[in-house]
């Protein structure tokens, strides 16, 4: 279960970036998005709070980040259509690559 928390921790940790990235684009709609950035970025605290009682915190951490910062480049290039190029995308894979070592070596 502990993992289960830590990857909600990681999903949630997605939110806050995307809703700065919203309330940038959507002046009108701006509160609303600042907000939940906010709220995704306390779930997110509070999911890894619970995870790391079980695991140890270097790898919550490490992996918790990592997925946060996998999934919002890809959230960029999706929606948002970052630069996508080789250089990008082969930081991101050494990124996941740490993280599958910290899964592995726990």
């Amino acid at each position: 279960m502990p993992w289960f928390y830590l990857f909600l921790a990681a999903v949630c940790e997605v939110g806050w970036p995307v809703g700065m990235k919203l309330a940038a684009l959507h002046p009108s709609a701006r509160i609303i998005w600042i907000l939940f950035a906010i709220v995704t970025m306390a779930l997110s605290g509070i999911f890894l709070f619970i995870a790391q009682k079980h695991i140890p915190i270097g790898t919550a951490y490490a992996i918790w980040t990592g997925i946060g910062a996998a999934a919002t480049f890809l959230i960029g290039i999706v929606f948002f259509h970052d630069p996508a190029s080789l250089l990008r995308f082969f930081g991101v894979a050494l990124i996941l690559s740490g993280v599958i070592l910290l899964k592995v070596a726990n």
